[in-house]
Formats: structure tokens, sequence, C-alpha cells
């Protein structure tokens, strides 16, 4: 029997396939542009890809799960609401992003911790304390400000990246995952933090 096909058919096999084009990857930059704007799409996809790491750095400061996505749903919030006051020659997205977060996860530890210290200066209003303790008390707080104090004398970036690191118990590589800049910014920054802070308290690192 005679093969009825023409001469430059073309077999199954040797048809293309369209392949769809790979999507553009959207960064966090261009997506709080848009968020400014009032794209709520933008937002969503912004949530999406931040939400997980804002509530793992708050996770570190805070420790309780409750508490940390409680705080991660308000940042977020907070970043829709001021998305406009975002200003991208001061740094990236993420870094303001994660700036609000830790700011909202100290400020609920400072909350917890006046709201604890109240609960105590009543439980020992009628016991006498030891002057030895006091004195302890009095020099710590004093420590903490000057601390405090020094710290607000640095950069966003230095701020955060020492906080992250020193206080949080972060490697230089975290730090700079957490903040979304690179390794070797991030070190210059701690180095050039560290030495405004001894300079600041009178101490040596």
């Amino acid at each position: 029997m005679n093969d009825m096909r023409p001469e430059h058919e073309e077999l199954p096999t040797q048809r293309l396939v369209a392949v769809p084009a790979p999507q553009r990857r959207v960064d966090a930059d261009e997506l709080l542009g848009r968020v400014a704007r009032g794209d709520e799409r933008a937002f969503a996809e912004l949530y999406d890809l931040l939400s997980p790491r804002v509530y793992g750095l708050i996770r570190r400061v805070l420790r309780d799960p409750a508490q940390s996505e409680e705080v991660a749903q308000e940042v977020m919030v907070e970043v829709w609401r001021n998305a406009g006051r975002f200003d991208g020659t001061r740094g990236s997205a993420t870094a303001w992003v994660f700036t609000i977060a830790h700011r909202r996860a100290v400020d609920r530890v400072r909350a917890e911790q006046a709201s604890s210290d109240r609960a105590q200066r009543v439980a020992a209003s009628s016991v006498d304390t030891p002057y030895d303790d006091v004195v302890e008390t009095a020099t710590a707080r004093i420590e903490q400000q000057q601390v405090r104090r020094c710290l607000d004398g640095l950069t966003d970036l230095q701020r955060e990246a020492i906080t992250l690191a020193y206080y949080n118990g972060n490697s230089y590589r975290e730090v700079a995952d957490l903040l979304g800049a690179a390794l070797p910014t991030i070190k210059t920054r701690m180095r050039d933090g560290l030495i405004r802070m001894r300079d600041c308290l009178g101490v040596a690192f």
C-alpha cells in the first residue's frame, strides 16, 4: 500500500512546541513604588515576597510566635499606608520594610518590659529593696540609655546591621540577607558603625 502522506509533511515529533517566555521577576523596589500609587495587586505581591522574612526577623526579637505574627501584620499595614514615604536614594525597599519591622518589634518588647516593670513595682511596693539592688538597676538603666543614644547617632543601615548582629545573634551573611544588601557593604557599615559606637561610649570592642 502506498504512503499517501505529502512528501514534506512534518511528523508530530518534529513540530515545534511554543515555550512561554519566562516572566520578568519584579523586585521589591518596583513593587513598593506601585504600592505608593495605590496598586493593591502590587501590595499583594510585595506581601508574598517579604512577609515571611518580616515575620522571621520579628520572631528573632520577640520569640513568641503569636505576638510575632501580630506585629508582622502591623508592619505590612504600615507599609501599605506609608509606601509613599519610601526614598529609594537612601536604601532598598527591603531594608526600609525591615527597618519598620525591627522598630515595631523593639517597641513591642519595650511595651512588654514596661508592663512587667509596673507589675514588679506594685509587687515590691511593700518590700524594702536592698541598696545594692537599687544601684545595680540604676547603673544598668544608665548604660542602656547611653547605648540607645549612641545607636541613634548611626545611620539606619549601621544601626539595623549592628542590632541584628550583636543583639539578635545573626551572622554577617544573615544580616545581609535580612537587609537585602551586599555582604561587603554590611561588613563595611558595621565596621564604621562600631567605630562610632566605640567613640561615643568611650569603650573598646
